[in-house]
């Protein structure tokens, strides 16, 4: 996976009066998805392709995006009051570069923002100390195990990049502690996700923005979703099941948050 990232600052002009902030509703997603898509360049807008199934059911493997790359920028004295920015929230779905290398890209729900303390018992996650309710998640096995299931523990698994210094450094009480600039994010299929349990944090800056549209989703297998190059076996099947293949009712489809408590 691929990415190209810039960021453009706003120019800055007087503010106008001070207005009460509103939340994004449908219709301002809609407009600012329509913007993106007459006006949008790389610095505005990125095209993204899910390769794996760690976000089923929400997003399936072959569903392409289109991301935000405004939607968490520091908002300018005027733009703030044509687009709505706002900060990473809890049950946002991000698109970030891995810590672990950036050059590649990845999709994730955010659980915990900065301050938040996490466990996981027997698949349960726990926030702040309360059961968080999860409709979006999916668990396609039904043991539990040591590490994944119950968190943080002692790994069984080899753990990459910020791992042991999260469980070394960051863990009171038997709970993630999440520290300034960072989130701790996990998959929607829980039982498959490579995610913050086995690399650690999302540093701030590795946030490239949030996916607002499934343009196209299309029935390939992974190992061609992956390879940067478009192969000639993916081009013979586009040719030969272009209709049949395309998941038409996911077209258009807006992404949405749901808000964890």
């Amino acid at each position: 996976m691929n990415t190209e990232a810039t960021v453009t600052e706003n120019p800055s002009v007087p503010p106008p009066p001070a207005k009460k902030e509103q939340p994004r509703g449908a219709i301002a997603e809609w407009t600012v998805t329509i913007l993106l898509l007459l006006f949008g360049t790389t610095t505005l807008v990125q095209a993204f392709v899910i390769p794996t199934g760690s976000m089923k059911e929400s997003l399936l493997i072959g569903d392409h995006l289109l991301v935000d790359k405004l939607a968490y920028s520091p908002a300018g004295s005027f733009s703030k009051y044509l687009l709505p920015y706002k900060d990473v929230q809890r049950g946002d779905i991000i698109v970030f570069r891995y810590p672990v290398d950036i050059r590649q890209t990845f999709v994730k729900r955010v659980i915990g923002v900065p301050g938040d303390h996490i466990r996981i018992e027997n698949k349960q996650v726990y926030l702040n100390g309360k059961a968080i309710q999860e409709p979006y998640k999916v668990h396609r096995t039904e043991y539990i195990d040591g590490y994944r299931d119950n968190f943080p523990s002692s790994p069984n698994v080899r753990l990459l990049g910020g791992a042991d210094e999260m469980l070394e450094k960051h863990v009171v009480n038997n709970e993630i502690v999440v520290p300034p600039n960072s989130y701790f994010a996990m998959g929607d299929n829980r039982d498959e996700s490579l995610d913050s349990r086995y690399w650690g944090f999302v540093p701030r800056e590795n946030i490239v923005g949030k996916p607002l549209i499934v343009y196209w989703s299309y029935d390939a297998p992974t190992e061609r979703l992956a390879n940067p190059a478009i192969g000639l076996d993916h081009i013979l099947d586009l040719a030969q099941n272009f209709f049949t293949k395309t998941r038409w009712k996911r077209t258009f489809m807006l992404i949405h948050a749901h808000p964890i408590q």
